[in-house]
């Protein structure tokens, strides 16, 4: 039965080769040695030059994902439970999706941190309210979209997605109630009478940070994370392969304000993977230049929820088909809504 991680053993014990993981990354480090040897080949220098360009504002959010995952590796099973409340309730959704929001990540790093939310014991509703509410509501990215929209713009945005992620939790509350999605097998009990303040205190008491601290965090944050990164890299090839021959440009001007525009707006997210940094600049120019800030939020919604990447990842986390395709249904219809509102606001 193979792994998640794809280190599964033989009959001689031998970890099984990950050649997904390999494959992807021999093609991101050839395509970066022809970027930074500034190789004239015939295709390969725009593909190249697109990988270089998504791999600048993708590291720091994949580097924040391994680290968050290292950490929490030590953090105990109990201490998510208690921080993150009971899962089937309305404030637990509200606490995942203030996670969502408040985490500074991209969405590529998001995903590893739900992943291992979700095998430390969070609910499905309240990982897939996390997953919703965070891509492009970090902190960082919030400042960046004020200053291409403005501050209106922007406060209605993260309402809209807030509203998404919490009506999405809710249903994903009911489908595992009655038995259509699978509850997330890694939920424990919570001890009674625990106290997470006294606990916390007796193992900070003892605690010294220190090169090996740093350096096995590292490690087990890759390790832990090299089944999310190994689809990450793959989603990235493809991008790469539609950033390199695809004009956006060309792409937006067929966005305005119509029915017509909201569908080939929900298409082109769907085709496009970008990150959630290089989402927020196309989804302001189809508010600002395109006069539809309707297709500019199902730009920026969309794109987490059509996301072929995320779906896959979902798939080797929970190991359901239904919850990864269980995203876009339940999601892409209350977005397009949305953006149809704000079109004719």
């Amino acid at each position: 039965m193979s792994s998640c991680c794809g280190t599964d053993n033989h009959d001689h014990g031998k970890p099984r080769a990950d050649w997904l993981l390999r494959g992807t990354l021999t093609i991101i480090v050839a395509a970066m040695a022809v970027h930074l040897l500034h190789l004239d080949l015939p295709y390969a220098t725009e593909f190249s030059h697109a990988v270089a360009k998504m791999l600048s504002v993708m590291w720091w959010g994949i580097a924040g994902g391994i680290v968050a995952v290292g950490l929490m590796t030590r953090v105990p099973r109990e201490y998510f439970n208690v921080l993150l409340g009971r899962g089937d309730t309305f404030g637990g959704l509200l606490r995942a999706a203030a996670a969502g929001v408040l985490l500074d990540l991209c969405s590529h790093g998001i995903l590893m941190v739900g992943a291992k939310l979700y095998e430390r014991g969070a609910s499905l509703a309240q990982v897939m309210t996390f997953l919703i509410a965070s891509p492009w509501n970090s902190f960082s990215l919030t400042l960046i979209l004020i200053a291409l929209v403005g501050l209106p713009w922007t406060l209605v945005f993260i309402a809209g997605s807030v509203a998404v992620a919490l009506l999405t939790g809710l249903a994903y509350i009911a489908l595992v109630k009655r038995g259509v999605l699978p509850a997330n097998p890694h939920t424990a009990e919570m001890p009674d009478n625990f106290d997470i303040r006294a606990d916390a205190r007796a193992r900070l008491k003892n605690f010294k940070l220190s090169g090996t601290f740093v350096k096995d965090v590292i490690r087990d944050g890759f390790t832990e994370g090299r089944s999310v990164m190994r689809w990450l890299f793959f989603g990235l090839i493809l991008a790469a392969l539609i950033h390199a021959f695809v004009s956006t440009e060309t792409l937006t001007q067929y966005f305005g304000p119509s029915i017509l525009g909201l569908f080939l707006t929900l298409v082109a997210t769907t085709v496009i993977e970008v990150c959630s940094e290089g989402s927020t600049p196309v989804g302001a120019e189809l508010i600002n230049r395109a006069g539809a800030p309707g297709n500019g939020f199902v730009f920026l919604m969309a794109g987490v929820s059509t996301d072929y990447t995320e779906m896959l990842v979902l798939r080797e986390t929970t190991k359901s088909w239904k919850i990864a395709l269980s995203l876009p249904l339940l999601t892409v219809p209350q977005i397009l809504i949305l953006g149809y509102i704000l079109n004719n606001v």
